[in-house]
């Protein structure tokens, strides 16, 4: 899946380029790669507010090439998937100043669609999920009743081409308003880091 970056250097310029009227949002993205509507993309977006460069999944509505003589930019109008409204609401909270902009993470996090299996510390029934993020810092697992706060959390992950799975560990650190949680991955040593780096770039160009 194609990543687009974009970058706002001001808080009116992102408002100028949002699209209010589309359902679930959306940007206009400036980029003269030529784009089909309907494709699926990632915007990489950064905009002032944020602690982070924000990851979000979105579809191409249209795309425009370049009129100089008219000073018409090339780009590409893009609508944020239906569920990642968390996102959406998140980022205009934080650009329009009803969110306090919270604690800088070390990574940004990819989003991300796979089925995973995970169980916690407590028992050995592992449970189907999916994650909706990923990191190399942590996870947003898409759970409908919260993992408890604190709870070691133990994820089965199957690497794009791989048969077996890996397992990671984590703590749920944080809750959702839809119920996901929110994961820290804890790894002991330098090979754990190495195989969670590995594991995201797989993920990134997998998609």
């Amino acid at each position: 899946m194609q990543i687009l970056k974009v970058r706002f250097r001001t808080h009116a310029e992102f408002e100028e380029h949002y699209q209010e009227d589309l359902e679930s949002g959306g940007l206009f993205c400036p980029t003269t790669t030529a784009l089909e509507p309907g494709s699926m993309v990632i915007i990489e977006l950064s905009v002032p507010a944020l602690p982070n460069k924000l990851l979000i999944r979105s579809t191409v509505k249209s795309w425009r090439p370049a009129l100089p003589r008219l000073r018409v930019r090339a780009g590409a109008i893009v609508e944020f998937a239906a569920d990642e409204g968390d996102k959406r609401a998140f980022l205009l909270g934080t650009v329009r100043g009803d969110i306090t902009s919270p604690r800088k993470r070390k990574h940004s996090r990819l989003p991300v669609e796979i089925p995973i299996q995970y169980r916690t510390g407590e028992s050995a029934d592992l449970i189907d999920s999916r994650l909706g993020e990923i990191s190399v810092g942590g996870a947003l697992l898409a759970t409908t009743v919260p993992v408890p706060i604190d709870t070691d959390v133990i994820l089965e992950i199957t690497p794009p081409g791989s048969v077996s799975p890996i397992s990671i560990s984590g703590k749920a650190t944080y809750h959702l308003p839809n119920g996901a949680t929110g994961l820290k991955f804890l790894y002991r040593d330098s090979g754990g880091s190495r195989r969670l780096r590995e594991l995201v770039r797989r993920l990134r160009d997998g998609q």
